[in-house]
């Protein structure tokens, strides 16, 4: 590799993949580094019968709409890897796979002097950096988890693969956000007896009035909603994403009929004690509260409907199948059949190999719209970034269109204004 260059982009997953398209199409001379492998996280991180919970047509990188026969469907795992290498061969980035970044400084603390990055393959300068690794670095598992029993088998849902891949018997799930609650569904559905701890995940329709629900969103407009003009801009960014699945065609997850079909429900996982786990008396409520998320949604969508006249088949409002007479908030493993635990209850972020005053006092990047306070240094795949899809295939392409325009405007001499204050230092 060379040495230096007008930007380096770290991490090959979507966002760094359209990043490198919009710098290719502008002719910003760049290279991307990639750990691993270009689509690592859906490679690998990912289990077997994983896919999509939007429509296909949200695929939109740049220069790479989808264009397959199903439109209206959810890719499989190794159709959206297939989605993704066909980007890669579409205009052949400058791809460094197998690549870690450990360092990343600036070279000095006067504006425009740029940046130092040590990898595993040297010592590279850079005018620009764009920070394409996501906000999903490491797995969370509470603090006590070492204190379970040891013959209970424990993974995270980034490392669930299958039902076949965990150890006989019962498999409690923590965590009812969407990987939670589909994991949950693969398990019952392969015949394996499932406890499921439940958070405080909204959930939503699949289809409604006719159409998938992600389709009267996009009419809608809320996916053009920014962070700046969110009811909640302060929070948003940490709440759970709706749960819903794009499996066999897509269908509505209701916990309620799992638990009527005899999947043991409970509420959010408070603790242990001894060999006893120790489970919050809110599983009526988060139940209630998902669901009023779910009829909140598809009244909006009725709004929008009778507001503009559009003709519309009727779907009957949603009446709950179960609630619990009496919820369970102990559950002792060692009488138990439970064999293994499921963790999905989220990702820490890791950026402390970025070594600038660009982090807030949680470690989460400050910035808007990706640009930082750092000149040159920008962060693309976030979550909640500008609007919903910035770190999705539906909105990413957007975001890294923004970026290009920064960055083009940088390597002239055309600095946009500060965004928040916050000093500069050299690199130690």
């Amino acid at each position: 590799m060379s040495h230096h260059f007008e930007a380096v982009i770290v991490g090959a997953g979507q966002a760094g993949l359209a990043m490198s398209y919009c710098l290719t199409q502008a002719g910003i001379r760049h290279v991307v580094l990639e750990r691993y492998r270009a689509g690592h996280s859906w490679r690998n991180e990912r289990w077997d019968s994983f896919c999509l919970v939007t429509p296909n047509w949200q695929c939109r990188l740049p220069g790479h709409p989808y264009t397959g026969a199903a439109p209206d469907g959810f890719m499989l795992k190794h159709e959206i890897v297939d989605y993704l290498d066909a980007y890669v061969r579409s205009f052949q980035p400058p791809l460094r796979e197998g690549v870690s970044v450990d360092r990343l400084v600036q070279q000095c603390a006067l504006e425009g002097s740029g940046f130092e990055l040590s990898t595993s393959e040297g010592t590279l300068t850079a005018d620009q950096v764009v920070v394409a690794t996501g906000g999903y670095h490491t797995p969370r598992l509470p603090d006590w988890a070492d204190a379970l029993p040891r013959q209970i088998e424990q993974v995270h849902s980034r490392d669930y693969k299958c039902p076949e891949s965990l150890p006989e018997g019962e498999v409690l799930v923590v965590g009812s956000g969407q990987s939670g609650c589909q994991i949950a569904e693969d398990l019952w559905r392969a015949g394996r007896k499932v406890h499921l701890a439940v958070g405080n995940a909204p959930r939503c329709a699949r289809r409604h009035r006719g159409k998938d629900v992600v389709e009267w969103l996009e009419l809608m407009g809320h996916y053009d909603v920014s962070l700046e003009q969110h009811a909640n801009p302060d929070q948003v960014r940490d709440k759970t994403n709706h749960y819903v699945t794009g499996r066999d065609g897509g269908h509505d997850i209701d916990l309620r009929q799992f638990a009527l079909e005899g999947m043991q429900l409970y509420g959010s996982l408070r603790g242990l004690d001894g060999t006893r786990l120790r489970f919050a008396p809110d599983l009526t409520h988060h139940l209630d509260a998902a669901d009023a998320v779910y009829v909140g949604i598809n009244r909006s969508i009725d709004k929008y409907i009778t507001e503009r006249g559009i003709l519309a088949p009727e779907t009957p409002d949603y009446v709950p199948p179960w609630a619990p007479e009496r919820e369970a908030l102990t559950l002792d493993l060692a009488a138990s059949g439970i064999r293994s635990i499921v963790w999905s209850i989220g990702f820490s972020v890791d950026f402390g190999w970025v070594q600038l005053p660009a982090f807030d006092a949680r470690g989460m990047p400050r910035h808007r719209r990706g640009v930082t306070e750092v000149p040159g240094l920008y962060f693309l795949g976030l979550p909640w970034q500008h609007t919903w899809g910035s770190g999705r295939f539906a909105s990413v392409g957007r975001d890294a269109e923004y970026l290009r325009e920064m960055l083009v405007g940088k390597a002239g001499g055309h600095h946009p204004a500060p965004l928040v204050g916050g000093g500069r230092s050299c690199a130690a």
